[in-house]
């Protein structure tokens, strides 16, 4: 007992990106070894069926499809590129929409699926979907469109900007020979799009994270303000905001975190308390 709960306790301290891999790293080692040493096909009860009948019955595979994998290479490659979009996701909006963003991007890829499942059924009906990538690429593509200008660095030495990054990585996982896994590639377009949108409205300044804004009633009295100064001072202050991010950016690209003083550490999270 002591031991679980060590493991428990560690788990706990992790950040939400070591506790999603952790997770799928602990749902491939349950189907390939626990569930060969006992013969029991664990992969049925995880993977998403795109049959509605089946699924109507194994509802919750349309969230443990996306932690579920039954190939190690499908495994290791989603959860490298995870890894490396995350960190860049972490620099500029911190961790706690990763989770969320996780798991809706795999929802909006599984139904996609499930979608199509239902209209063809002869030719996805009969399939399952597995496997992180609709998540993955759902995760990076916020950065694509609200940071798309942000410098990545390629093993060290290729620099270009994260939007021709992200492009690269949907077309080769996506787009190239289409005619293989075809459910699952048109699940990251679904993953993808939750990503897409997520990113716009954070630009316009509204969180999909914080649901609030979504039930926020809209007062029938207008209310019509004199106070210009106060309106321009405002719009001068977020333009001003908006160029010290810029600066800050550049600079993490150039040379990374750990290049920034105490200050502008402070003045970095600062700015992206403001996007949550």
């Amino acid at each position: 007992m002591d031991f679980l709960k060590n493991i428990r306790y560690n788990f706990q301290g992790q950040g939400i990106l070591t506790k999603i891999i952790v997770i799928n790293v602990a749902v491939f080692l349950t189907v390939n070894v626990v569930g060969n040493l006992s013969h029991l096909q664990l992969l049925q009860y995880l993977a998403l069926p795109l049959n509605g009948d089946i699924f109507l019955f194994r509802f919750w595979t349309l969230f443990t499809y996306m932690f579920t994998h039954a190939d190690f290479w499908h495994l290791f490659w989603n959860m490298v590129l995870f890894y490396f979009m995350s960190q860049i996701f972490f620099t500029i909006m911190g961790e706690k929409k990763m989770l969320y963003l996780y798991v809706m991007s795999g929802i909006s890829g599984g139904a996609l699926m499930l979608v199509l499942g239902l209209l063809f059924p002869q030719s996805f009906g009969y399939s399952i979907l597995i496997g992180a990538s609709a998540a993955v690429l759902g995760v990076g593509a916020v950065m694509a469109v609200y940071s798309p200008d942000f410098r990545v660095f390629l093993f060290g030495a290729l620099e270009m900007k994260y939007k021709y990054f992200y492009l690269g990585i949907f077309v080769v996982n996506t787009i190239l020979d289409f005619s293989i896994n075809t459910g699952g590639k048109i699940s990251h377009i679904g993953g993808a799009l939750f990503g897409v949108v997520y990113g716009y409205y954070l630009r316009k300044g509204n969180d999909l994270f914080d649901l609030n804004f979504n039930f926020k009633k809209k007062s029938r009295l207008k209310v019509v303000s004199n106070n210009t100064h106060r309106e321009n001072y405002s719009s001068t202050n977020s333009a001003n905001d908006a160029q010290k991010m810029d600066e800050l950016l550049d600079k993490i690209s150039r040379s990374g975190y750990d290049s920034l003083t105490k200050k502008e550490k402070e003045e970095l999270f600062r700015l992206s308390q403001k996007n949550k």
